[in-house]
């Protein structure tokens, strides 16, 4: 298996407060990725310090190194942007721009320089399908994004996302503001999407996590405590701290 992303000793700090800590981790293509633990305890803080989404706030000191496709984005001379185009992002809530569903998908190409209309269409339906989004909403592409529903419109952030052809999709509880039935459906979305993308993935759901990942990190108090196969993590844990946890002692 090869390695698509790669923290080496990586550690981010806000201020005095260390909120990572020396984590160590090999991500790799095309698989799913769980970052599971307590609040708190750097989950989201890590994932955005792969597309150096941390820097966006003007206070994070980040040392250490990651890695995409070898190469250490924190390199002086390392594009951000093309990074933040290759490692794309989905938040806890959904965020569609208010614009059309349409134009949100076409949004990305747009400002990549992609500006015939044929072409923009191929990738506007061609992504909606990624996304499982197409045969909901083929029928009104002009309508605004913010008509549709919360599942909709997180599938629709997804399709937006993939539309500039990422190499990596971050998610940092992705289902956390959804219903179960718009749950479901983004879960069956993350298996389907890593046979092309590596996806990196944040939940507070052990069920989740178990469901859709096939390597499962756990963090604690800014710690990497424990990486595995899924099935290790949650069957065979190495880590007393490790099965507390997922087994519901405290979280």
């Amino acid at each position: 298996m090869s390695v698509r992303i790669e923290t080496r000793e990586l550690s981010v700090s806000f201020g005095e407060t260390r909120a990572i800590k020396n984590i160590s981790l090999k991500m790799q293509t095309n698989k799913v990725t769980a970052i599971i633990g307590p609040s708190g305890c750097g989950k989201s803080t890590f994932i955005k310090s792969l597309n150096r989404m941390n820097e966006i706030t003007g206070k994070a000191t980040t040392t250490g190194e990651v890695l995409l496709d070898g190469v250490n984005v924190y390199g002086k001379d390392y594009d951000v942007v093309d990074l933040r185009r290759r490692v794309g992002m989905i938040f806890q809530k959904p965020n569609p721009f208010p614009k059309s569903i349409y134009d949100n998908v076409a949004y990305g190409p747009r400002i990549h320089g992609t500006g015939d209309k044929s072409d923009l269409d191929r990738i506007v339906a061609e992504n909606l399908r990624k996304a499982a989004l197409w045969d909901e909403v083929s029928s009104r592409l002009p309508a605004s994004a913010m008509e549709l529903s919360g599942g909709q419109q997180q599938r629709l952030c997804i399709a937006r996302a993939l539309a500039v052809e990422p190499d990596v999709i971050l998610m940092d509880e992705p289902c956390s503001a959804l219903d179960p039935i718009a749950t479901a459906k983004i879960e069956t979305l993350i298996r389907k999407i890593s046979e092309e993308y590596t996806v990196v993935i944040v939940t507070h759901n052990m069920q989740q996590a178990s469901r859709v990942s096939d390597f499962t990190a756990f963090l604690y108090l800014g710690e990497l405590i424990e990486f595995g196969t899924t099935k290790d993590i949650f069957e065979y844990p190495k880590s007393e701290l490790t099965e507390k946890y997922i087994t519901g002692e405290f979280g």
